[in-house]
């Protein structure tokens, strides 16, 4: 095996064995994991103040206030977030993401998503609801103008917390829900 298969071989191990050995800081349910959303989510609107709207129209909604991402070439993310209907907490969700092609790096980041109606947030709570390519998140940055709109109901949203990552898709999520 020359040298340059062998180096590749170790960065994809080695990046991917850093989000999977992060997930022990996200893994299983994190007792705290319940305010880490609701601060997750209050800091999101800070920054974006905009994000209420979306949060008093939606007709659910589900924070990831942690997901840990990383890959060279291949990659993988995962993190928990609580899942909301008419404001109160009803369950839990798991996100995964696998994904293959130009990306190098890891980062954690805070996603949350909004649903539109109950046709999407029961694809979501239903395991139906699988992000592919041609979902994108809007990047939340203090002052910058939020231009979402719904895509197939769904509008999703991620605040970086640190990292750097050269990718900057949502495609290849796969979602868990457990009812409370």
């Amino acid at each position: 095996m020359n040298s340059k298969l062998k180096s590749s071989i170790f960065l994809i191990v080695f990046f991917n064995s850093i989000v999977f050995f992060s997930y022990a800081q996200v893994g299983g349910w994190n007792p705290n994991l319940v305010e880490e959303s609701s601060e997750a989510l209050k800091t999101m609107i800070t920054q974006q103040p905009r994000l209420k709207t979306f949060k008093k129209e939606s007709y659910a909604y589900a924070v990831f206030p942690k997901v840990i991402k990383g890959g060279v070439g291949i990659g993988a993310a995962i993190g928990n977030g609580v899942v909301y209907e008419d404001g109160v907490q009803v369950g839990l969700s798991r996100l995964k993401q696998a994904s293959i092609g130009f990306q190098l790096g890891g980062q954690q980041y805070s996603e949350l998503i909004f649903f539109q109606n109950k046709a999407a947030y029961d694809d979501f709570i239903n395991g139906k609801m699988k992000f592919d390519a041609q979902v994108s998140a809007v990047a939340i940055k203090s002052g910058v103008s939020l231009d979402a709109a719904y895509n197939e109901g769904v509008a999703v949203f991620t605040m970086t917390l640190g990292g750097l990552m050269y990718q900057a898709s949502v495609g290849g999520q796969h979602f868990k829900f457990e009812p409370k």
